[in-house]
């Protein structure tokens, strides 16, 4: 078509609004139409074994028997196809599926679309309007409903024997309970691997978050193959530490220093929120332990410190979960003083959910939760591929979020974690 300057003839044609590109008559589905029966016609062929009017073909116990009308919704609207048939009723097309009435294309545009935040009447009425292809609300379920063997598979893999650090947060959904909408908490826990790379470990929706729910989550973590972790970040939650050290004993728990200022933060009036910050800074930015708590002790006493004494009590009260990253040098610090690695993925995930209102159920939650971090990775990717090859400072392409991402300064972060745990550590990575 090219060639012939037939495509060009076409587009002037469109251009001119005397041909549509899609819907009833458009040159795209017609297009469809045209390869689909070709490849159709080429299948019988082969099952038969002789092309059409070949004098071959006389005597045979099997010969073509007419065609059958089958419309089948397409990437470029709703395409009505003239199948062939043979007498022996033997023809199987694989082409186009005896029962089929999508194209393998479709499937895959209904869940990139599910994965952006859409409803599933807000599919069906998109589609309906640009392609002109009606589907029933159930058929797009159903539709969106195939990946959820291979979340489950994906939900219950096996994980490597130790992770050096991992994250461990929730963020809130909303479900449909009965006649009414919840709040539900999902859990979600991120694990830095040896080479630092994070991985998302697993999704869990539970009513709320709790510290007994993290303790059977560490408990399944433990059971897909994680025997061993160095350090768990997590938030404040009452109870969160002593799950965690239930399952791994020996593991380093260190509170959010992010989640510890904001909850400090409550108790400050507006005006005096950058004072207090800066003196909070002075805090978790000491050298050592006993410097941070000079800091506080300084605090404390000052006007800002007695004019807020719940801020002070914060801070001493979450003292001994707040200290651990105090004994690493920077490289490791700047690592795990805070959740931010789970905090961004979650700031992506909240932009899909928000569009989405409610879910059905919690399934359906995990489901679009795992599809939107599996559709946030694509698009990063092919952001990336369209910059390969250009200087650095030409790229623009945000990193991986989280499957495939890899620590800034792993190396050397893993080189002090080895001093600092060599026993456990040391056996993984000699």
């Amino acid at each position: 078509m090219v060639a012939a300057g037939l495509l060009d003839d076409l587009m002037d044609r469109v251009d001119a609004g005397g041909l549509a590109l899609t819907g009833e008559g458009g040159l795209l589905p017609e297009l469809v139409k045209a390869v689909l029966e070709r490849g159709l016609a080429a299948e019988l062929t082969g099952h038969l074994g002789y092309e059409k009017g070949d004098p071959a073909g006389r005597g045979s116990p099997n010969s073509r028997n007419g065609h059958s009308a089958k419309t089948i919704a397409t990437e470029a609207g709703d395409v009505t196809l003239a199948v062939p048939r043979d007498r022996a009723g033997t023809f199987e097309p694989r082409l186009v599926p005896k029962g089929a009435r999508r194209a393998g294309g479709l499937d895959e545009m209904i869940i990139s679309l599910y994965a952006g935040g859409m409803t599933v009447r807000d599919i069906g009425h998109h589609l309906h309007r640009t392609l002109g292809t009606e589907l029933s609300h159930e058929t797009i379920s159903k539709i969106t409903d195939s990946v959820l063997d291979e979340v489950k598979a994906w939900q219950s893999r096996p994980l490597e024997e130790i992770y050096p650090i991992i994250y461990l947060d929730a963020l809130v959904v909303k479900v449909r309970d009965g006649h009414t909408v919840k709040n539900r908490a999902a859990h979600i826990a991120v694990g830095v691997d040896l080479d630092g790379v994070k991985h998302v470990l697993g999704i869990w929706v539970q009513a709320a978050e709790g510290a007994k729910f993290w303790a059977g989550v560490c408990a399944e973590l433990r059971n897909r193959g994680v025997r061993d972790t160095l350090i768990v970040c997590c938030d404040g939650l009452t109870g969160f530490p002593e799950a965690i050290e239930a399952t791994w004993p020996q593991t380093t728990v260190q509170t959010c220093t992010v989640h510890l200022i904001r909850a400090a933060m409550r108790f400050v009036s507006y005006q005096d929120r950058k004072k207090v910050t800066a003196a909070l800074k002075l805090i978790y930015t000491a050298p050592t332990a006993e410097a941070a708590e000079a800091e506080l002790m300084a605090f404390a006493e000052s006007p800002l410190g007695r004019r807020y004494p719940a801020a002070v009590q914060t801070w001493q009260h979450a003292w001994e979960r707040f200290i651990p990253f105090l004994a690493f040098p920077p490289e490791v610090r700047k690592i795990i003083y805070t959740t931010n690695a789970i905090e961004s993925l979650n700031y992506q995930l909240r932009k899909v959910t928000k569009n989405r209102g409610h879910f059905p159920n919690d399934d359906a939650a995990i489901k679009l939760l795992w599809l939107a971090i599996r559709d946030i990775e694509d698009k990063r990717a092919r952001a990336r591929a369209k910059e390969r090859g250009l200087p650095a400072a030409q790229r623009r392409a945000a990193g991986r979020l989280v499957e495939g991402a890899t620590v800034t300064g792993w190396r050397q972060a893993l080189g002090a974690l080895a001093l600092h745990y060599p026993d456990r550590l040391g056996p993984y990575i000699n």
